[in-house]
Parts: C-alpha cells; structure tokens; sequence
C-alpha cells in the first residue's frame, strides 16, 4: 500500500503520460495483419498492451519490443493455429479484439483470464460471430470466458451486435472484416456506448488503407479482400491517463499542463477537460497540450457514457465540489475491470461522503472528504482517482498500489512530480 503524502503541490507544472493504451492495442493488432513491417512509435509498455503483443506472437506474428518503438511483421491478415490457451489477465480490451481477429486463423482458439475477466461479458461478440456461422462459445456456457472461437471463413457476412456493455465487440468485427473474402455487413442493435473509441477504430483502419462505409453508429460495411498497409505510426499521449492530472489541478488549484494532449484527439476521454471547465476550472488549448487551473468546484449533471473510463475521476473531483453531481448513463461501468459504479460509491463512502449509485447514474454529493484506505479491487483506476483525492485531504491510503501497471506503470513517479521539491 502506499500512503498519498498531503504536501505543498507546484503551482504550476507540465507533465508527461505514456501512449495511449486503446491506440497502442489497435495498432498492435493491424500491424499483425498488415502485408509488411511496421514500426509503432511511443507505444504503452503495461500489463494490457504486452498481454495483446505475447498473445499475437501465440497467433503466429512476429514481433520486436525494443522500448521506444514496437517492431511487428504482419502476416497479411492470416493467423496461425494455436494449442495454447491464450490467457489475458484482465484485460478486456485483449479478450475482446483479439478473440474478435482469431476468426482469421485456422482451428480452435481458447481464451481465458483471471478470475475477474472471467466474470466480464462476451455474449454479444459469441452471439454476432454465430450469426456468420462460426463456432464460437463460452466453455462454461455462462457467456463469460473462457472462450472457445474456431478460426476459419464465416459462412455469412450479415451480422448484428449489441454494444449496450462495450463498443469494443464492434471493434473487434470492424478489424477482421477487411481480411474476409466477402466483409462484413453490421448492424448494432443496442448503443454503442463509448462511440469515440468506434471511431478510434475505423481511422486506425484508414491510417493502413482500409476503407468502410457507415451509417452513424448503427450499420457499417467493410468490403473484404483488403489489405491493411504496413507502415508506420506513432501513439499519441494517453488522455485517460491525462485525466488524473486535470483532476489534481481541480481539486487543489494549481495548474497542470498535460504535453502533447490534442483537443481534437479520437480518444473520448480528452473530454474530461471540458466537464472540468463546467465545474470551475479553467482549461486552456496550446499548441503543445491542455491545460487546467483549479477553481471554485460546483456540482454539475453530466452524461458520461462515451468516457466511462473517467468516473471515477470525476467522482472524486466532485467530492471537494459544492452541490449534487449527478453522473448519468454509466451503467456499462459494472462491467469494467471491477463494478466500477459500486467501487467509486463505497471508497467515496469510506471518505465521508455521500455517494449513491442508480441503475444508470452515480450521485455525488460534495463536502470535507476525510482520509481512509482505499480498496483498488485491483482496479488501475480506482488506485489512479483516489490518489488525487490525497493530494488534498490527509490519510488517504491506496491499496494495492501495484495495480496501475495495468495500464500505466510510471503512475506514482509521475504523481510526485506534483509536489513542491525540497
């Protein structure tokens, strides 16, 4: 465990956080089934991005991790067979893209996680491929992994999808299509929520050549016979990560600049900035990031449904804010690495402050957070956003500290940057 010092903090400060986590996952798996050799710059070194990298290597493709760059040598869009079992901890970005391409390969791929990932839907994905005539199923019948996929041509090319939990199952058919002999013809039924990672996906897609046609987010074709492009391709900061360090500035004043942050980026957790900027801070675009001031906190009613990934940093920020905070359409967060909206009520809970979750929202109602030690549920985000309340209030203890290696190992190295030194 590790105890959050309450210190004098820089008044002002630029930062740095790695590449994008959902960037890095994606351009993993289109270098894998490009033509050619790609080189992907300032790719995220965590526990997710290198469990997507060994799983491809399982799958037949080739590859170099030489720190600043990842070297992949596509196979053209095929994969090998593979009698392992595939085991990707926690990570459901893995499970759900990787499991999605594996019907490029040949026979049966299994996968499989820790305990808690196998407690994480995949029914709609298991449900969209048996919808193209692919044998594709949960070993325990409970819709959960382990999971059980045979690789090999779909018989149809009609499919449809429900993306109310994850947008991430349509991703997953998006990136396979093009290596199809015939596409794939989409529709989603339900959501999608987190839309801006869809279209994280098909400009991903663009970047290698690919094209796609849509309408909205509720149908999309992908012709099949295509290629994707070796090339290479650089990661953008991560703006997940860049939340923390907006909120540290919320709630204690001081202004932090996150460095490469586009406002423009696909990532939807770039948004936070705007939600803060409703709650009192300032935030100012520049040519080389964003940066937040703290101000005078007041609560706000704001949907959240395509930054899930930030409730938690919100909720904090809300603590110290004055007012009701009434966070909306975040259902799909009972689905994440833990039941994010019940972990976020409870930890708040545990700090005095009143926090109430509803089938589809989460309530909070500011005051003086008091210190207490702060269960992760071996949730990276959780560690993340409660650390910042520390920052502020005395006697706040992150347990399980080493979780944020999920997605962001250098986490407590950047954080103390924020101190004052000496």
């Amino acid at each position: 465990m590790i105890r959050i010092q309450t210190k004098p903090v820089r008044k002002d400060i630029t930062v740095q956080v790695p590449g994008s986590k959902s960037y890095t996952h994606r351009l993993l798996i289109a270098a894998a089934l490009s033509a050619g050799t790609c080189r992907i710059v300032n790719p995220l070194h965590s526990d997710d991005t290198l469990l997507t990298l060994s799983a491809l290597r399982r799958m037949g493709i080739s590859s170099e991790d030489r720190g600043s760059e990842m070297v992949v040598q596509g196979a053209k869009g095929k994969l090998a067979p593979c009698n392992d079992i595939i085991h990707l901890g926690n990570s459901g970005t893995s499970m759900r893209l990787l499991s999605g391409i594996s019907i490029l390969g040949r026979g049966d791929y299994l996968f499989t996680g820790s305990p808690r990932m196998c407690e994480r839907p995949m029914q709609p994905l298991l449900d969209s491929l048996q919808q193209l005539g692919i044998q594709a199923r949960a070993q325990k019948g409970n819709g959960c992994p382990p999971i059980i996929i045979t690789g090999g041509p779909p018989a149809g090319r009609h499919t449809s999808v429900d993306c109310g939990v994850s947008s991430q199952y349509l991703s997953a058919l998006l990136l396979a299509a093009p290596c199809l002999p015939r596409g794939l013809l989409i529709s989603v039924s339900r959501g999608p929520v987190s839309r801006p990672y869809i279209d994280m996906t098909l400009d991903i897609m663009s970047l290698f050549g690919i094209t796609a046609a849509r309408k909205d987010y509720t149908h999309f074709e992908v012709p099949g016979g295509q290629t994707y492009r070796a090339g290479d391709h650089a990661v953008e900061p991560d703006c997940s990560q860049a939340g923390y360090f907006w909120a540290a500035a919320a709630v204690t004043g001081m202004r932090v600049k996150v460095q490469g942050v586009r406002p423009d980026s696909r990532q939807g957790d770039v948004g936070l900035a705007a939600v803060l900027a409703q709650m009192g801070c300032r935030v100012e675009c520049e040519p080389d990031g964003i940066a937040v001031t703290g101000g005078d906190l007041k609560a706000i009613e704001v949907d959240m449904g395509h930054m899930p990934d930030m409730v938690p940093t919100l909720a904090v920020v809300a603590a110290f804010a004055q007012g009701t905070t009434t966070i909306r359409k975040v259902a799909h967060l009972r689905a994440k690495e833990s039941d994010r909206l019940a972990a976020v009520s409870q930890q708040l809970g545990r700090m005095g402050i009143e926090a109430v979750c509803g089938p589809d929202e989460l309530r909070v109602t500011g005051g003086l957070p008091q210190g207490a030690e702060i269960e992760t549920y071996n949730d990276h985000r959780i560690a993340m956003s409660f650390a910042v309340a520390g920052l502020k209030t005395p006697g706040v203890v992150i347990a399980d500290e080493n979780c944020v290696n999920k997605s962001f190992p250098n986490y407590w190295a950047v954080f103390e940057e924020l101190y004052q030194k000496g």
